[in-house]
């Protein structure tokens, strides 16, 4: 995959826009994780060492366009760049149209793009009006290449001189390799509530990966292949799928699981076998025997890769499964690389950020990245550089 990279270009006093995904939670105004924004800060500060004019662009959660809504602005995160970036000048634009006349090595922040009309179309109009913000657009939003607006993709085409961030080239660098020369045994960790948005995903790793742990939603679909789930969140429709998949590749399917018997905070966990679960009870996490086979996979591999929780994590009684997963691949030796939001969470939430190799900030773009697809931004920019 050829594409230009910003430390191929001569960014010296040209303006210099940047499409960051600063994408953060905010809560009583205050940031509450600062992940991706220092995950975009080596790009922007590699272009104010530079001497170029840098604006940055971002979109925000997901905003009415047309509508100012101080719930999603990005004045937080401006306070927040003020802050990393004390050794220059940062500005905050509210409005792209009147955006400040800055000087070589100075930053402009503009305001959430959600907030402007045509951004989620990819508006020609709006997209030609980004490009005349600058002369040289950088892509580093990887968490947003899946889709084609106006500041990831439209731009694209009307800027006369297009590259990929550091952040964006490393995150195809490294999600590469899984495709390209892995090291094996390959294991992959897939959780989440609804099988029928990840077949794609565990077709695709079911290709590459020696073995892939099931938990959540998805797994009670394997389950309900041969026993009964009792109230468990599965998808009777995908059951016929899920057998396929079965048959097809190595999946470790639960043999036991944690169950409740109401989707409470407070309901007490037992442990069953899965052929022993009865109507009234809800799987809600793996059992100890699964765990432990898990455990034991995960130790024996050079490569993991995960996406999703494996149990109901938000509750204290369904944890473990979760909590004994995280912790195994967080003390692997093998290269484990991680993407999702709740996979973020779940790292946050047992402090083990430093201890996996590597974590995208993608949610949708790292699994489509996954399930074999060409982002439509990535392509576009490999086009650009013929």
């Amino acid at each position: 995959m050829s594409i230009v990279k910003i430390k191929e270009l001569n960014l010296h006093n040209k303006k210099v826009l940047i499409r960051t995904d600063l994408n953060v939670p905010i809560y009583n105004k205050k940031i509450t994780s600062d992940a991706r924004i220092l995950a975009a800060l080596p790009t922007i500060q590699y272009a104010i060492q530079q001497k170029s004019k840098v604006i940055i662009m971002s979109h925000l959660n997901r905003p009415i366009e047309g509508e100012y809504s101080e719930k999603y602005s990005l004045l937080p995160v401006f306070k927040y760049l003020k802050k990393k970036l004390s050794y220059t000048s940062v500005h905050f634009c509210s409005n792209y149209v009147d955006s400040k006349k800055i000087e070589p090595g100075e930053v402009c922040l503009l305001e959430n793009v959600r907030f402007n009309i045509g951004e989620s179309i990819n508006c020609d109009k709006l997209s030609k009006n980004y490009s005349k913000l600058c002369d040289i657009f950088v892509m580093d939003a990887f968490g947003s290449a899946h889709r084609k607006q106006s500041s990831t993709y439209g731009i694209m085409k009307f800027t006369p001189i297009v590259c990929a961030g550091l952040l964006l080239e490393r995150e195809i660098k490294i999600l590469s390799q899984i495709f390209i020369n892995p090291m094996k045994p390959i294991v992959a960790i897939v959780g989440g509530s609804k099988i029928s948005t990840k077949l794609k995903l565990l077709n695709s790793l079911g290709k590459i990966a020696d073995t892939i742990i099931v938990g959540g939603g998805i797994a009670n679909t394997f389950i309900a292949i041969d026993n009964n789930v009792g109230n468990s969140l599965y998808e009777k429709k995908f059951i016929p799928l899920a057998k396929k998949l079965k048959n097809k590749y190595n999946i470790l399917i639960p043999i036991d699981s944690r169950v409740g018997h109401t989707f409470s905070s407070k309901s007490l966990a037992n442990v069953k076998t899965v052929s022993n679960i009865n109507n009234q009870e809800e799987i809600m996490d793996l059992g100890d025997e699964t765990i432990k086979l898990a455990k034991n996979i995960i130790n024996t591999a050079k490569t993991i890769i995960w996406n999703g929780p494996v149990g109901v994590f938000e509750f204290p009684n369904f944890r473990i499964g979760t909590k004994i997963i995280a912790t195994s691949i967080a003390n692997s030796r093998g290269f484990s690389v991680a993407g999702g939001g709740d996979t973020l969470s779940v790292i946050d939430m047992f402090s083990i950020k430093n201890k996996i190799s590597y974590i995208s900030t993608g949610g949708g773009s790292f699994l489509q990245f996954l399930e074999g697809k060409q982002l439509p931004v990535i392509k576009l920019l490999e086009q650009r550089s013929l």
